[in-house]
């Protein structure tokens, strides 16, 4: 018995796909860098609480979450996923990316809070979405999730503490 393989045009597609949900979270850790570069003196002299981790550990935990965000993302494309779970995770992308940019950059500590305070629930929303054509998806957003609410506590007591 053979089995039949799709045509290679889509193969190809597939990992074009990939490539493009790749550099969509490569834009927005980009603009996280830029953002955290760019940041203040009056930033840098914020009271932080004592659990917060260090500050070279963001870039590298970033990182990997925004390469795993793309790869749920890709995974649900692969479904033929509906629109309503895209527009979840495009909500996500750009909560996401403004949150660096209003936190560090901008000082906007109040606003980089309700900022990540509406992730932390429009990521389940997602992820219950996403869910429902691919499980596998969803489960790749817990480590997301679970590193936004801890985001949301870092941010909490800055804001508090300062």
């Amino acid at each position: 018995m053979s089995t039949v393989r799709p045509p290679t045009h889509h193969r190809r597609l597939r990992w074009q796909a990939l490539a493009g949900f790749v550099a969509m979270a490569a834009i927005v850790g980009g603009v996280a860098a830029l953002a955290v570069a760019t940041r203040t003196e009056a930033h840098n002299a914020l009271a932080r609480p004592s659990w917060a981790p260090p500050g070279w550990l963001y870039g590298p935990v970033w990182s990997v979450l925004l390469l795993v965000v793309a790869v749920a993302g890709w995974c649900y494309w692969r479904t033929d996923g509906e629109t309503r779970g895209f527009a979840f995770y495009g909500v996500c992308l750009l909560l996401t990316l403004l949150w660096t940019p209003l936190f560090f950059a901008g000082g906007a500590h109040v606003l980089a809070l309700a900022d990540v305070v509406v992730l932390d629930f429009v990521v389940p929303i997602t992820m219950m979405e996403f869910a429902r054509r691919s499980k596998l998806a969803a489960w790749l957003l817990v480590p997301y999730l679970l590193w936004l609410l801890f985001s949301t506590a870092v941010n909490a007591a800055v804001v508090w503490l300062n």
